[in-house]
């Protein structure tokens, strides 16, 4: 046999192999003999370095080489899902997508894996590249790491399609967590918190021969692409696991809300003799077709959602209640805690979020309470063992005054929390707005943190943030734990942060209520902020996802003068206030001034689709028809009361085919 065949040969061998271990669990051959074809398949290929394959099966013992990771752009943005805690929000989530199908469905009923989720594309059936979900529009290129994982294929068998995208999840299993806990326990290291952590932290070390020897594992469970086989979301991960990939066997499809509890109970229990962690279910609209139709939130698709098991609790004492103020001048009660363990990790604190919470957990100093972590992530108090109550202290009674500028605190209507209304000189707020501004997602402003701005704002330097626009190195170098170098860095990293772009700057400014997505839809329907600024109630709720109350704040943010006179001082700085021509392009007035309602069920484009067109266009997406409506672009089984409503008032109704000629 020639050197060359022989080497393919050993790698479609050793590929084979890996699947019969890692993914169906049946080996066929002992672990010597598969040691000793790979120990072969390496000496061949050091030989014969003109054979080299990325996807060799002798990549995934990682190399000791470190390595930078680049950040890479989702080709389908990696949302999060909806989540929930409630059987009724589930029946809720079940009738919703009921309703707006108006036809038969069946819904996927999935395990949701407790690990870091991944992106993997193949090409021709070969892995490509691996990307982190990351911000969701984009991650980190981990290919080499995730090349060590041996139940992700690297080369596939079967009838795949040549191009195509699967996701799911990283996991380390509870017995891999336990060991490398013992051994960092040995070394006198920081233990991880839970496999969760473990998994993620391991994913991202940049010397991928640590990586192999963490012994990650892999499930997949979704699948994306043109030509995908089939229009079920459960029949084309049955394929998959016929391609290599590791599917999860537990996956089942519900043709009932009464099979979707089922499925729910039993896993509430059994979940925990599985081999990884999981911490809920997650729910899919099986159909693909019917996904499209169903669409997106600005966070999360339509036709998912996910809910969680409970949280596990502790009982601890109750020590002292802080308050603390954030950058909108929301107080947040803390409880102090005796530290406890609750799931993997020791907690001291605990949020009590606000006065009601308070209020309705009748708490007094000294008090045994129940602790749990909302979806294991943040502790909070939940309950008191009033029956341990003997000799305990005063009752907690929720602060009248700001803990920090003594500034009496205020309620807004509506509002669950107390504000301090002193924006302009209440410390923590000032620092909080500037910490939010320089933030990664903000404007990425590089060697600044809250210990920095806290340094700069004491000693004068910074009162909000047009001040960073004015700072020099000369300013800085001379400051505590500062020097010359540190100084340029940190000047260079504020003029380049003159760069980032409109929808970024919205963001940072810390309107009250608009996160990133909404300043991304904002940033797409206004030209710059002058037209913003001048935008009234009825033109910013027109914008899709965005209801009265978001508009309302951005009214008022414009309203005040201070917030003007900021604007105008981070313009006159070289801050982007306007889309650039680039964000222009592909944009016309073909539907300017015009109102328009969707409704029904569509084939050539989803709702989501059809709503980006009508805001390219120059035109307004609105959910309810009125008077000012110029028409409705209707689908298949349009809703009989907007029917009526539209018939009533008069209303055009265009369909999809001449919808899209209209802007052709």
């Amino acid at each position: 046999m020639a050197i060359k065949e022989q080497i393919e040969w050993l790698r479609a061998e050793l590929h084979r192999h890996n699947y019969n271990y890692y993914v169906l669990n049946a080996p066929v051959i002992s672990d010597k003999e598969f040691d000793d074809m790979m120990r072969q398949l390496q000496d061949l290929e050091k030989e014969h370095p003109e054979y080299m394959d990325a996807n060799s099966p002798t990549m995934r013992v990682g190399s000791d080489l470190n390595k930078d990771f680049k950040q890479v752009y989702h080709k389908y943005p990696m949302l999060s899902l909806g989540n929930t805690y409630s059987e009724s929000e589930v029946s809720d989530f079940y009738e919703r997508v009921k309703k707006a199908l108006n036809e038969d469905f069946e819904i996927c009923c999935e395990l949701k894996y407790d690990g870091t989720s991944i992106s993997l594309t193949y090409e021709d059936g070969k892995l490509v590249q691996a990307v982190t979900r990351g911000d969701g529009e984009k991650g980190d290129d981990v290919t080499d790491n995730v090349k060590t994982i041996r139940s992700i294929p690297l080369v596939l068998h079967g009838d795949y399609p040549s191009f195509f995208e699967i996701r799911g999840e990283i996991l380390m299993p509870w017995v891999v967590f336990e060991e490398l806990n013992r051994e960092k326990e040995a070394r006198e290291e920081p233990l991880f918190a839970n496999p969760r952590n473990a998994a993620s932290g391991t994913l991202k070390l940049q010397n991928s021969a640590i990586v192999a020897s963490r012994k990650l594992d892999a499930y997949l469970y979704y699948l994306l692409g043109e030509s995908l086989p089939y229009d079920g979301h459960y029949e084309n991960l049955q394929a998959a696991s016929q391609w290599g990939f590791k599917v999860s066997e537990h996956m089942k499809k519900a043709r009932s809300l009464e099979e979707v509890f089922e499925y729910i109970n039993y896993w509430d229990t059994e979940r925990k003799n599985l081999s990884v962690a999981t911490d809920g279910i997650v729910l899919k609209v099986n159909s693909l077709r019917q996904q499209r139709n169903l669409g997106y939130t600005a966070k999360s698709p339509r036709w998912a959602i996910a809910y969680k098991f409970q949280a596990e609790r502790a009982l601890t004492r109750l020590n002292q209640v802080t308050y603390q103020v954030g950058r909108t001048g929301a107080i947040t009660p803390v409880a102090n805690l005796e530290p406890v363990q609750l799931s993997g990790t020791i907690v001291k604190r605990a949020s009590l979020h606000n006065a009601d919470i308070i209020d309705g957990l009748d708490l007094h100093i000294g008090d045994m309470v129940y602790v749990e972590k909302g979806g294991e992530i943040i502790p909070k108090i939940t309950g008191v063992d009033k029956d341990a109550r003997i000799l305990v202290g005063e009752k907690v009674t929720f602060i009248t005054h700001c803990p920090e500028c003594g500034s009496k605190l205020v309620r807004y209507e509506g509002e669950a929390a107390h504000y301090c209304p002193n924006e302009t000189s209440c410390p923590p707020q000032i620092k909080g707005r500037i910490e939010h501004f320089i933030s990664r997602r903000a404007m990425n402003i590089d060697g600044l943190g809250p210990e920095t701005v806290d340094l700069f704002y004491r000693q004068g330097l910074i009162k909000d943030t047009a001040d960073l626009y004015q700072l020099h190195a000369d300013d800085i170098k001379k400051l505590d734990r500062m020097g010359q170098k540190s100084a340029d860095n940190i000047i260079q990293s504020i003029e380049s942060s003159k760069q980032v772009p409109f929808e970024r700057v919205l963001f940072a400014l810390g309107i009250r209520f608009v996160g990133e997505t909404v300043a991304k839809k904002i940033a797409k329907s206004f030209r710059d902020i002058e037209e913003l600024e001048h935008a009234d109630l009825n033109t910013l709720t027109g914008i899709d996802e965005i209801g009265g109350k978001i508009a309302q704040s951005i009214i008022s943010y414009f309203q005040n003068p201070v917030n003007r006179h900021l604007i105008e001082r981070l313009k006159a700085a070289g801050l982007q206030f306007s889309r650039s021509e680039e964000d222009l392009s592909g944009y016309t007035d073909k539907l300017a001034g015009q109102s328009i309602v969707i409704s029904g069920v569509f084939s050539h484009h989803s709702r989501d689709e059809y709503k980006a067109m009508i805001e390219r266009n120059g035109g307004k997406h609105s959910g309810s028809i009125s008077g000012k409506t110029s028409f409705i672009l209707a689908g298949e089984n349009m809703g009989p009361s907007k029917l009526e409503k539209a018939q009533k008032l008069g209303i055009r109704i265009v369909d999809e085919d001449e919808f899209l000629a209209m802007l052709s």
